[in-house]
């Protein structure tokens, strides 16, 4: 199913664990590569059904392609379909497999509905995983003005609760918010302005570049304000067709990265959906800048 189809529809029916010790609070602070120098993360929905059936060894294979962390997705706000079967694990049991296969978990991936339901029961899942950052995956697609506010305004009180429980808040966006319009502007701009930013962070969909919207022009335009970002990149020839990072696309990933430090960005997760075979050549790529 379409990710953002999968998030609209449980939004309708109404995001590191024990991080290693090695990994910095900043992805400007590691020395280990020559110039962004980045702990090179991936969205695990990228891997959907392999993780679903064997986590273990899909997050091992994740490991010895150069990647350091995962950002998972809820399993209880994904099944049944997707992630299904990792509901049997505790939130415990789940990090201690991600950190056996070599990988930390410093951010996971909550729905709309379960955080507006069950934010308790989920505060205490992140607590359990040892997560820093809880990420609502979509949710704010109010068809007006007012229920858009509404809807902020209801992000803002989760978040502040979040906040109190001694983790970070953050909102991923689609490119529907910049699809979507109000009094000619798009929604993410409308969003960025009724969210709380002392209580919710901004996590960028680098894929808005398909509709026209650089990651680059909001990191320095709203300087702070992000937290983390899904990176996307498509052929020039084929808005529709991911690519390898690093390959001629799109983004210019200098930029993206030099505005980056502006934004206040701290975690990056590649995320081809569409096209799992992109994981191993984005990593290698994220290396060497």
């Amino acid at each position: 199913m379409n990710r953002r189809k999968f998030i609209e529809n449980s939004a309708a029916s109404l995001a590191a664990v024990g991080i290693l010790s090695h990994l910095p609070n900043s992805l400007f602070a590691m020395p280990n590569y020559k110039g962004i120098n980045i702990p090179i993360g991936y969205q695990s929905y990228v891997l959907r059904d392999e993780i679903n059936k064997d986590i273990v060894g899909t997050l091992k294979k994740t490991f010895e392609m150069g990647y350091q962390h995962v950002e998972m997705c809820s399993p209880f706000g994904y099944a049944p379909g997707t992630f299904g079967a990792l509901a049997k694990y505790s939130g415990k049991e789940l990090k201690n497999i991600v950190n056996d296969s070599g990988l930390a978990c410093y951010s996971t991936h909550f729905t709309w509905n379960e955080l507006d339901k069950h934010l308790d029961a989920r505060i205490a899942f992140a607590h359990e995983m040892g997560l820093k950052h809880m990420v609502c995956s979509g949710g704010l697609y109010g068809k007006t003005m007012d229920q858009l506010k509404k809807q902020c305004d209801t992000l803002n009180k989760i978040s502040e609760k979040i906040t109190s429980a001694g983790l970070v808040a953050g909102y991923h966006n689609h490119n529907g918010e910049f699809e979507q319009k109000k009094d000619g502007r798009p929604d993410y701009d409308i969003i960025l302005e009724q969210l709380d930013p002392t209580y919710v962070k901004m996590q960028f969909q680098v894929a808005a570049i398909q509709v026209g919207y650089k990651a680059a022009d909001y990191f320095r335009k709203f300087p702070g304000r992000f937290i983390s970002a899904h990176l996307q990149d498509y052929s020039t020839n084929d808005h529709n067709k991911q690519i390898i990072l690093g390959e001629k696309g799109l983004v210019d990933w200098k930029d993206f990265f030099e505005a980056a430090k502006v934004g206040g960005l701290k975690w990056v997760y590649v995320e081809m959906e569409s096209d799992p075979g992109t994981l191993e050549g984005s990593a290698k790529y994220l290396k060497t800048l």
